[in-house]
């Protein structure tokens, strides 16, 4: 357990009745990867050209390269508190500021209340030609890859059709979030961290950085010991990194876990990430499958605490909900779901 398993997510797109056994293995190793890690490299090169992704990285390093004044003019306090720039160091987890600088876009929403949680239009730099129109692109194609990863993620649980339609149904209006991040080497006077250590509590992240190694780290626990290990998940070329959030942990009540992890970049050039949050829809209520209890019926060793069940909007509202109130950027979403 010292690197992460790669799954090629290729079986997924070609529908040929043929490649019916390779989607099987895809589903199985899915599968194990979510019990075992919560992380895994997921094989895009059959969906996505490589050249896209290390454009928008370009599109990123041209928006953080602006002076500050400009990266300014689209301050989280314009909107939301959520969508917008975050500053070096404006950023918080576990108490402690980020070494990072962020743009944060999330799904737009009808009737847009700039003083409402979430509720804010997004804030693009028009001072980049082509920033928007690309990563809107990428935008749609991460929610396509969301519901392909899904669909594969219910074959590997072992559901039914119509329970994979009945899922597929909380999460076919993905209330999604995307953020750019620019990551200076750590200077002298910080602790040591980049970005804190966290887990996501959505749904499936995806994560293209660009390639620089040694800067995001992985925790495994080795069973539950809190002594476990930080491992690196440097990139790897036609890959993006893939996690589970919390509500994969409720779907399946336990048997997949959200797992820590957390960026240490102290290299000396400036690192540029792209996550994609892949989210169950606003209003989804997020409860244990049955496919899992049928598993946890057949297998003894499984836990049989019941997971209870969230309606996602309310769940994310929870855990944002009162900072917004006071202004503080510090409570909103990305504080919890970065990398």
């Amino acid at each position: 357990m010292t690197t992460l398993p790669i799954i090629d997510i290729a079986p997924f797109l070609n529908r040929d009745l043929a490649d019916e056994s390779n989607r099987a293995a895809t589903s199985a190793a899915l599968h194990k990867a979510c019990v075992e890690y919560g992380f895994f490299y997921l094989r895009i090169e059959a969906f996505v050209d490589s050249s896209e992704p290390q454009e928008l990285a370009q599109l990123a390093r041209a928006f953080f390269d602006l002076p500050q004044e400009n990266k300014d003019k689209l301050a989280l306090k314009n909107q939301d508190y959520a969508r917008g720039y975050a500053k070096l160091k404006e950023n918080v987890t576990n108490g402690k500021a980020d070494a990072h600088e962020g743009l944060d876009f999330y799904r737009p929403v009808l009737n847009p209340n700039k003083k409402k949680a979430l509720w804010g239009e997004n804030q693009w730099p028009t001072e980049i030609p082509q920033f928007r129109k690309k990563f809107e692109i990428w935008i749609n194609k991460m929610k396509e890859l969301g519901m392909i990863v899904m669909e594969a993620m219910s074959q590997g649980l072992g559901m039914t059709q119509d329970e994979w339609e009945e899922l597929r149904a909380q999460v076919d209006d993905s209330f999604w979030v995307m953020r750019v991040i620019g990551y200076p080497s750590l200077p002298k006077d910080h602790d040591g961290i980049s970005c804190g250590a966290h887990k996501d509590y959505g749904c499936l992240t995806f994560l293209y950085a660009d390639p620089t190694p040694n800067a995001l780290q992985v925790f495994l626990d080795r069973g539950g010991s809190e002594k476990g290990t930080w491992i690196n998940a440097d990139p790897i070329p036609g890959c993006i990194v893939c996690n589970i959030g919390e509500m994969w942990e409720i779907w399946t009540n336990g048997l997949y876990r959200s797992t820590l992890h957390r960026v240490v970049h102290r290299g000396t050039n400036y690192r540029v990430s792209i996550p994609f949050f892949f989210e169950p829809n606003f209003d989804a209520l997020v409860k244990p499958l049955p496919a899992v209890k049928r598993r946890v019926e057949a297998e003894e060793s499984l836990s049989k605490r019941v997971r209870r069940p969230v309606k996602y909007g309310e769940f994310l509202m929870s855990k944002v909900g009162n900072n917004f109130e006071k202004g503080d950027a510090s409570g909103r979403y990305g504080t919890i779901s970065k990398l």
